[in-house]
């Protein structure tokens, strides 16, 4: 679905300036430093000044519901989330409960929008501004003030030139279900995943170029599919891992390779395990599961003390830590979260002393995902 990327037209905004004074921004979660974590901004609409305090309530219980989803669950350590206010003249958005109801909100959120009720769309101008007054920002949540089911999903191509974040995804605060677009829209903007719901009358897909998505291919040969390591496996979402025909809107054609999935139906809460394993390297995209704040630039002594900073990743992940000198592995440094290039055995000058960690994950069969799942720091011992 194409949703528009500016606000609907039949509601004014006042662009010059947003705010009075600089919205409050906090952190929820940090896990690490910016440059080494996926970072989430999550703003509220249709919260008063008087109701802050009920938007960062619902931005943790949205959280909360979402990374209770795999591959979220496993690798919450990977992001950085931070709560910036966004105070709005009036409390709730417009179309909430009909379309002609019209609200005056920070980002102008809106169902109804592009005729469709459940859409939830929002200025994606005043989103921009206000994630620049967080320290970086990757995917933007907006909660909207609402019960009414609804949601949407932007990707880079529907947001303002030069946003420094790739994804926004909305959502309303008080459906118990909305929290699984937030999820699904998340497996567009970070898995790169495509719908694999179709719609009746849209017939065979219309293009022979291969989808680039993990989760679609034109070929209906199982063993000449995308995800052929994983055929034959019993998938988290209820049924085997082979080729399913309908996907990316279309009836046949094209093929999937589940039942079904939260890409196909949020009447599920799973990714299948191809969605997963292009969500976690999109994860490792944005974020490293190894960190030091030892400067790699600058030669060591031998008696310097090197600490590295593992993400608290869990479940599904299995990181290892590994110590090189020189591209020889030190097996008896493995794990250890501080040494000194004397203690791995470093002698002379000029050797290069690695650390690396590793994620062995289960959830990962591809040679590439599992590279790019794979952290390394190098420093130079003078």
């Amino acid at each position: 679905m194409t949703v528009p990327a500016g606000a609907p037209g039949r509601i004014a905004r006042r662009m010059s300036p947003l705010w009075d004074t600089t919205p409050a921004m906090s952190a929820l979660q940090r896990t690490g430093p910016v440059s080494g974590r996926l970072d989430l901004v999550v703003m509220g609409d249709g919260y008063t000044a008087d109701e802050q305090h009920e938007f960062a309530a619902d931005a943790e219980e949205k959280l909360d519901s979402i990374f209770a989803v795999e591959p979220y669950r496993s690798y919450r350590g990977l992001f950085n989330i931070w709560l910036v206010d966004t105070v709005s003249a009036e409390s709730g958005v417009s179309g909430d409960p009909e379309a002609d109801v019209v609200k005056d909100t920070a980002l102008t959120s809106s169902f109804f929008c592009d005729g469709i009720e459940r859409l939830l769309c929002v200025d994606t101008d005043a989103v921009a501004q206000y994630a620049g007054l967080a320290p970086d920002a990757d995917i933007v949540f907006v909660i909207a003030n609402s019960t009414k089911y609804g949601g949407a999903g932007y990707s880079a191509a529907d947001l303002p030139p030069g946003s420094p974040f790739h994804g926004v995804a909305t959502m309303s605060s008080d459906n118990e279900r909305s929290y699984l677009i937030g999820a699904h829209e998340l497996g567009h903007s970070i898995g790169h995943l495509a719908d694999e719901y179709q719609y009746t009358g849209y017939g065979t897909y219309p293009s022979a170029e291969e989808p680039t998505a993990a989760n679609l291919t034109l070929r209906r040969d199982p063993g000449a599919t995308k995800w052929y390591r994983w055929l034959g496996a019993q998938d988290p979402s209820g049924s085997v891992v082979g080729t399913y025909e309908g996907g990316g809107y279309y009836e046949t054609g094209i093929y999937r390779p589940t039942e079904t999935s939260i890409m196909r139906s949020l009447t599920s809460t799973e990714f299948n395990v191809v969605g997963r394993e292009a969500m976690i390297a999109g994860f490792y995209a944005d974020a490293d599961a190894l960190t030091s704040s030892l400067p790699l630039s600058r030669p060591i002594g031998h008696g310097r003390r090197i600490t590295v900073r593992l993400a608290p990743l869990t479940g599904l992940a299995e990181p290892e830590l590994t110590w090189y000198v020189d591209g020889r592995q030190v097996p008896s440094a493995t794990g250890d979260l501080s040494v000194t290039p004397r203690e791995l055995g470093v002698r002379g000058h000029g050797h290069k002393v690695t650390a690396t960690v590793t994620d062995h994950t289960t959830a990962v069969r591809d040679p590439a995902v599992r590279a790019q799942a794979t952290t390394s720091l190098t420093w130079t011992a003078r």
